[in-house]
């Protein structure tokens, strides 16, 4: 990948530059909801979205007519006061691919309202036999939204977020199946932005944290599940998986996928999960993969 190692170089040159000339932004206003706000809206905590993890979700209905989603967080840390500072760093994250916060509430239990999606999780839509499986088209979309999602997280975000949850249960989809990250960590936000040197956090010196070599391993996972349509995370460490991957397309594919396609994805699912060893690839090569040799646009 020459070509791609030329492209991040240019980039990184450019996000330097942009970095040294640009100004910080005014902290982006949330809507703070009590307590008894959530309780209302969630009917009492009883419209469960997801509870797979230890921060459940609900959709949430209020009274001014917003609906949303609304996640629970747990964090070790019980400072009222650095809570909804580290939320006004994720309220300013904007792009296409992230799901928008638009409110947190603190009190006996802390949350997250998050714009709603009505079409569920990524999850769903591969698994639940009564939706309609997701096209190959569709989900070569998916995979390059996701990358550029997570490019904007390590590239273009200042201070830059690290720690994210890629999965197909916190990967939200709209009504046009265009993907949007729903976990983005609270205190990866907060950390970077105490650093005392700006740019001693960003890629690629940072993409040999563990942290950024995790959520390159996600992707390579999410990836993986769109090409088989199940979660693979228990078996990608198997001897000899990765070279058996091929066997294993989704069923409901059929015979609707382009081979030369599906073996350009599966290359960068391998560069991807190797990535939890050795930093191998990094997100702008990911996407210039994806977009150049496969031609995948998000249009």
């Amino acid at each position: 990948m020459g070509t791609a190692n030329m492209i991040l170089k240019i980039k990184l040159l450019f996000l330097s530059l942009f970095h040294l000339r640009s100004q910080p932004s005014p902290p982006f206003l949330l809507k703070r909801y009590s307590y008894r706000d959530i309780k209302r809206a969630t009917d009492g905590f009883r419209r469960v979205v997801d509870n797979s993890s230890q921060e459940a979700s609900y959709k949430a209905k209020f009274l001014n007519g917003r609906v949303g989603l609304v996640r629970e967080v747990k964090l070790l840390d019980d400072d009222e006061v650095s809570f909804p500072y580290e939320v006004q760093l994720l309220g300013r994250l904007h792009h296409r691919h992230i799901l928008a916060l638009y409110g947190f509430s603190t009190g006996p239990k802390r949350f997250l309202v998050f714009e709603n999606i009505e079409s569920g999780s990524l999850k769903e839509h591969l698994s639940d036999p009564l939706k309609t499986p997701l096209n190959w088209r569709t989900r070569l979309k998916i995979a390059v939204g996701i990358a550029a999602a997570v490019e904007y997280l390590q590239f273009f975000c200042d201070p830059p977020v690290f720690r994210v949850s890629i999965s197909s249960s916190t990967i939200m989809l709209d009504e046009n199946f265009t993907p949007k990250i729903s976990d983005i960590s609270l205190s990866s936000a907060a950390e970077n932005h105490a650093t005392e040197n700006p740019t001693s956090s960003r890629c690629p010196e940072e993409c040999r944290d563990e942290g950024c070599r995790n959520v390159i391993f996600q992707l390579g996972l999410v990836i993986l599940e769109l090409i088989t349509g199940v979660d693979m995370a228990q078996w990608v460490q198997e001897p000899c998986f990765l070279r058996s991957i091929h066997k294993m397309i989704d069923p409901d594919l059929g015979n609707s996928y382009d081979a030369r396609e599906l073996n350009g994805l599966l290359n960068v699912a391998r560069l991807c999960i190797r990535s939890i060893d050795e930093t191998r690839i990094y997100t702008p090569q990911i996407l210039w993969y994806l977009q150049k040799k496969i031609r995948i646009t998000r249009k």
